[in-house]
């Protein structure tokens, strides 16, 4: 890798992210005042379109080195895929095939690996899946309590943002200069939002489930939900499938209740009547779900933020930190102002912290490793 660069990309509905690491770590490009350079792929009309530009756009730049590989988040690996991959034609397959698991995020992940391929076939890329971190959970965590027979069809609690609890679970230590606590609970809250009890460094528990919906309430998506309620609502409005996949996926959650925004820090500083009931069913839920994490690890000994609210909003890491006294969290006010990484109190039986998440370098990591790039 001394003459060489890689890329990771994390390909939404919508966008696609980037990022590139060369021989000296991440090459960021910002404007003069800091400001980061508008990306001209996002008027891309599709993903292969997007994806040429970024690679014209990095072929372009003098000073970088050539590209070794692509790295590429991939949010399902169902029970097949428990650690990193080179992709190849037969397990590029087996990704489409769990598309349905996905639906909202596996089409895209697919899509942007076919992009690099078709414009650079001889680039070999890795994947790395959102379920890996979790494949650690015992089976009994993984139950959902249907008949066994879907057990056999693959239909278990997967979970997912497991990239992100590696990136802190390696980050702890580091951020934190103390070593990495037997008893941890992450909360990953950003437009999707899960958390995940991590015990001796390994996943034993987590909010999200089979997909992608459950666990806490987010940006569209409405978190956990009686499932007799959607049989009640898909019978009494006459909602096909995909009607009742549109209501979970893209009209709850934070923008169905408060009926105004699905971004945190539009609602904090809204006048809307609902956005005050989002922000605290959010946060009602996050405590609800921490308990439970809390007695999946026997205990708990410290908790960390990450993600887009995790790390920027105060308001909500506050009200979550106080309604948790009872666990032993005591909060910093002044230092959860400041955004830490340290929100408690130098007495806290527990400590809290906000740490940014590093998906992409965890992505590069792997790719170097398997690439045996050095």
């Amino acid at each position: 890798m001394a003459d060489r660069s890689l890329i990771t990309l994390n390909a939404g509905s919508s966008s696609v992210k980037f990022a590139v690491f060369a021989r000296d770590g991440r090459f960021q490009v910002e404007q003069a005042d800091g400001t980061a350079v508008v990306d001209e792929a996002a008027e891309a009309p599709d993903h292969a379109a997007a994806i040429a530009r970024i690679l014209d756009w990095i072929e372009s730049v003098g000073d970088l080195p050539p590209l070794a590989a692509a790295g590429h988040r991939v949010v399902h690996g169902g029970m097949a895929f428990t650690e990193p991959v080179i992709v190849d034609g037969e397990n590029l397959e087996q990704f489409a095939q769990l598309e349905p698991l996905a639906p909202h995020h596996q089409p895209h992940n697919v899509a942007a690996i076919r992009a690099v391929a078709q414009r650079r076939p001889e680039l070999p890329q890795v994947a790395c899946f959102d379920t890996e971190f979790h494949a650690s959970q015992p089976e009994v965590a993984r139950q959902t309590g249907l008949p066994h027979r879907y057990w056999e069809r693959g239909i278990r609690r997967y979970g997912f943002h497991g990239i992100s609890y590696e990136a802190i679970v390696g980050k702890f230590p580091e951020v934190t200069g103390k070593p990495l606590p037997e008893k941890l609970v992450i909360a990953h809250l950003g437009n999707g939002a899960s958390m995940c009890a991590v015990k001796g460094g390994r996943s034993i528990a987590t909010t999200m489930g089979f997909s992608t919906i459950d666990g806490i309430p987010m940006g569209t998506r409405s978190g956990a939900i009686d499932p007799g309620a959607l049989v009640y609502v898909a019978r009494d409005e006459h909602l096909s499938i995909e009607q009742l996949a549109d209501l979970l996926y893209d009209r709850s959650g934070l923008l169905g209740i408060s009926e105004a925004a699905p971004e945190m820090h539009r609602l904090l500083t809204s006048d809307a009547p609902g956005a005050r009931e989002a922000i605290d069913f959010f946060c009602y839920r996050i405590n609800r779900e921490l308990g439970s994490l809390a007695a999946a690890l026997g205990g708990l000994d410290a908790l960390v933020f990450t993600g887009g609210i995790g790390e920027n909003a105060a308001p909500v890491r506050d009200t979550v930190c106080r309604h948790a006294g009872w666990l032993g969290i005591e909060l910093d006010g002044a230092a959860n102002d400041r955004g830490g990484p340290m929100i408690s109190t130098a007495a806290s039986p527990v400590g809290v912290w906000v740490i940014p998440t590093d998906e992409e370098g965890v992505i590069a990591r792997h790719t170097l490793r398997l690439i045996g790039a050095g």
